[in-house]
């Protein structure tokens, strides 16, 4: 369908009411894609029953929870207008109307004008000329169409209209909130690694995205951490699994520095920031230097596996978010991005993880990649049948490094725990951890270039 242009308008059907423009601005931006729009707005109202619009209000605004406040007024109606001005949506509204064709001949560069009735917009374009029926086709034609009004109900932006009646006349401040979708933020982390030092630098940041239709100006922006409750349907959302999220070795019990509200974490903006519309903002919320961490590696075998081939254990990064030590804050959900510095000296990513709301003084382990050098291959030696309901079963693990330093290998055998909760280990090359009724972990030390075994017996029900 031809793009049509829209000459100067030579009415307007709708009444004219009272602008109140966007004024004093806070947006609260949850992690679900949820926001609480606050907006102040210095409002001239007359006395007695009138009509306010409010644009600039967002595109996905969730009219029920819409409330207005002020002095000496009250309210009789308000209505949500979202069907924006388009010139396609002009020439749906126009459908039964009788619009002006203007044609040029490319040839002449002559003007004619026809009046037309639009019959249907579905798709194209069908009008009724005179005596003939024409579909406006995009043939290469200069051609042009105008409407002589604007329809009642269609916007140049967002806009919500409210029926007030005020005690008095005069300009007063006006104060509009709602909930609204399209507004959201995460948490992206930078880490550079020094393994010669145990040491890692954080930055973290925060992104904003902006998709609710509008822009939010020189506004005050506060995050909340964590997951509120919301009863609205998630028709339209994209669809987001959450990735596995790395490793918390031990959850923190420190408080966190920061203000709190009910159970969640605020992440203030330090200064007003104007989120405009299909945006992304970044801003950095954190910045540690120096803190305590460690390369490690870890393997963890299921219960009866085996394998014909040694697999690659499991390179973690481990660090702490306590006040001693570690980051010293609280850390919301987001992506950890781990660099080193080659020979040159020149950062270099080695690899990613998730992590989740993670309280401050937690032990951390973030699994970064693979090792290329160290492995493990587990396999079971022998499973024999006890009884009809106990079984016997001979674990060896053997391990390697290819580098030229020890390394220390956490390896966990899993799926201890089945329904009846009785696996014991009944005899083990060396110590083991029962961190949980599920795992047994043992800390086994590989030379440089060389091998360590691990045998392991167990005996279980089934």
């Amino acid at each position: 369908m031809r793009r049509f242009a829209l000459l100067p308008l030579l009415a307007l059907s709708a009444p004219l009411a009272a602008q109140s423009a966007q004024g004093t601005v806070a947006v609260t931006i949850y992690n679900n894609n949820l926001a609480l729009v606050q907006d102040i707005r210095a409002t001239a109202l007359p006395q007695g029953r009138t009509t306010v619009e409010f644009p600039d209000v967002s595109a996905q605004i969730r009219a029920e929870t819409v409330t207005i406040g002020g002095a000496d007024f009250g309210i009789v109606e308000q209505n949500f207008d979202y069907d924006l001005l388009s010139p396609s949506a002009l020439m749906q509204k126009a459908v039964g109307q009788v619009v002006t064709i203007v044609r040029i001949n490319p040839a002449t560069g002559a003007e004619t004008r026809e009046q037309a009735k639009v019959l249907a917009a579905n798709g194209g374009v069908v009008l009724q000329i005179g005596q003939r029926i024409e579909v406006l086709r995009d043939d290469g034609l200069p051609v042009r169409v105008i409407f002589d009004r604007v329809p009642p109900n269609l916007r140049a932006r967002p806009t919500l209209s409210v029926t007030l009646d005020s005690t008095r006349a005069g300009t007063r401040p006006v104060s509009l909130s709602y909930l609204t979708p399209g507004l959201g933020w995460k948490a992206d982390y930078v880490a550079l690694f020094d393994e010669g030092l145990g040491k890692i630098d954080v930055q973290g940041w925060v992104t904003l995205t902006n998709n609710s239709g509008t822009t939010y100006t020189n506004a005050e922006t506060l995050l909340v951490a964590g997951q509120v409750g919301d009863s609205q349907p998630q028709y339209g959302r994209s669809y987001n699994p959450q990735p596995q999220r790395g490793g918390m070795i031990k959850p923190g019990t420190e408080t966190a520095n920061r203000a709190q509200l009910g159970d969640f974490y605020l992440y203030p903006i330090k200064e007003r920031t104007t989120i405009a519309q299909a945006q992304q903002k970044q801003v950095s919320f954190l910045d540690v230097g120096g803190a305590a961490a460690a390369k490690g590696y870890e393997y963890r075998n299921g219960w009866l596996g085996t394998q014909t081939e040694a697999q690659s254990a499991d390179t973690v990064l481990r660090f702490s978010t306590s006040r001693d030590g570690g980051l010293g804050d609280a850390l919301p959900a987001g992506t950890v991005r781990v660099y080193m510095k080659d020979a040159k000296g020149q950062p270099q990513f080695i690899g990613e993880n998730t992590i989740g709301h993670t309280p401050m003084g937690s032990a951390l382990g973030l699994k970064t990649g693979e090792a290329f050098d160290v492995k493990v291959k587990p396999v079971v030696e022998k499973r024999e049948r006890l009884s009809d309901i106990r079984w016997r079963t001979s674990m060896r693990y053997t391990l390697t490094n290819a580098r030229n330093a020890p390394v220390v290998v956490d390896l966990t055998q899993a799926g201890l725990d089945n329904y009846w909760d009785d696996t014991r280990i009944l005899s083990e090359s060396q110590k083991s951890e029962r961190r949980s009724s599920d795992e047994a972990v043992w800390k086994v030390t590989v030379p440089a270039n060389g091998e360590a075994t691990v045998t392991a017996v167990f005996d279980t029900r089934y």
